[in-house]
């Protein structure tokens, strides 16, 4: 429960989720959105939209709004566009425990949205989530995000503004972990994969220890680090990534336009994807963290590389990654893991995405199978793969 104490008013509040006494006056903007209606057909279609807004408008807490509507968000976005939705690992977490979850990221809205469900769905208490600022807006968003327990990291451009809104959101983590008793989703790096290879940036686990720099093993060990592993068997948003990739190989930077980020999280939820898996690898232990180091950038590596190597290990690897992988490489290594087929569906897809953007089409090919086909490769530097 959030609870609303001079400490986190004075030092938290251009970053911190909603009180409760600011959900009842959310939920009032929430249903009175033009837009309401729009979202009411999609997560409630058996419904009468009237009835939806006066259940909305009734809602008082953070748990009530994640139960009467964010659970329901999840369930039609599953059974829209998903073929099922798997997961693993629960039983590594103590339900009494409070962690600090540190996912790869495929999809703006999804992966930590998805996590939430699963929690939510078998009996574990919901995290905070980070969200980041250019994603806060409009109103709404920002109603919804902050009443679904998201709290805002604040992207800056100077070096100065970036370390202190750095040693910022790392005392706001250590806080709601160890005293406000909720458990924390980040993303492993800023922004989502493109290129399907997840990598953790090391400026992350810097940015968790500098609220705590004075043992960095025991500031570390005390966040309860868990990696997640989130996997899709069509990639989220698949197409645009291609082209934004693309675009930034081309052009040498990659400049978003108006709207393209609330197009990617529509895209997100809509798009066809298979199948979707979840898998909630081992916590980090005091002793996985022991590291021998030299340097405190030495140890954040480390640290890096170990969230890496278990992501890697526990990501679900489907048809569409082998395939890609054995288009890619010109080899049939992995031919035993999909059928003739499911080869045909894919490179379908990828006349379809050929279609969808201009430019070179080998380009083009190399990064659309690069996408699928790194989580391959990434697996067989961390595990002994077997070959069909």
């Amino acid at each position: 429960m959030i609870i609303e104490n001079t400490f986190m008013q004075n030092k938290f509040d251009d970053i911190r989720p909603y009180y409760p006494s600011e959900i009842p006056p959310a939920m009032q903007r929430i249903a009175e959105s033009e837009y309401f209606g729009m979202l009411s057909q999609y997560i409630f279609p058996d419904e009468n939209v009237e009835e939806v807004r006066k259940t909305v408008r009734s809602i008082r807490t953070t748990d009530e709004f994640q139960q009467k509507v964010m659970s329901c968000v999840n369930r039609q976005v599953i059974a829209r566009s998903m073929s099922d939705f798997t997961y693993s690992g629960l039983d590594g977490l103590d339900p009494e425990k409070r962690y600090l979850f540190v996912s790869n990221h495929r999809d703006i809205m999804l992966d930590s949205s998805l996590l939430q469900y699963l929690f939510h769905s078998n009996g574990f208490r919901t995290t905070e989530i980070t969200f980041g600022s250019n994603l806060m807006h409009p109103q709404l968003v920002v109603d919804i995000g902050k009443a679904n327990k998201m709290f805002k990291v604040i992207r800056s451009s100077n070096i100065r503004s970036f370390l202190e809104n750095s040693m910022h959101l790392s005392k706001y983590i250590r806080y709601t972990i160890k005293e406000k008793g909720e458990s924390v989703w980040i993303a492993q790096r800023n922004g989502r994969t493109k290129d399907g290879n997840d990598v953790t940036d090391q400026g992350i686990i810097k940015m968790f220890c500098m609220s705590e720099a004075t043992d960095l093993i025991l500031s570390m060990s005390e966040l309860n680090i868990v990696p997640i592993a989130v996997s899709y068997q069509i990639e989220s948003c698949d197409i645009l990534k291609t082209r934004e990739l693309y675009l930034s190989l081309k052009c040498g930077k990659y400049v978003k336009q108006p709207g393209e980020d609330l197009n990617s999280i529509l895209t997100g939820i809509l798009q066809p994807k298979g199948t979707v898996n979840i898998r909630i690898c081992k916590p980090l232990t005091a002793e996985d963290l022991s590291l021998n180091y030299k340097f405190p950038n030495d140890f954040f590596k480390k640290v890096a590389s170990l969230i890496d190597r278990r992501i890697h290990e526990n990501y679900k690897l489907y048809n569409n990654n082998y395939i890609a992988h054995d288009i890619r490489s010109g080899t049939s290594t992995y031919s035993g893991f999909y059928t003739p087929e499911e080869k045909e569906r894919f490179i379908d897809r990828c006349n379809c995405m050929l279609k969808q953007i201009d430019g070179d089409k080998d380009t083009l090919m190399s990064i659309f199978l690069g996408i699928y086909a790194a989580p391959v490769e990434n697996a067989e530097k961390t595990s002994n793969l077997q070959i069909i």
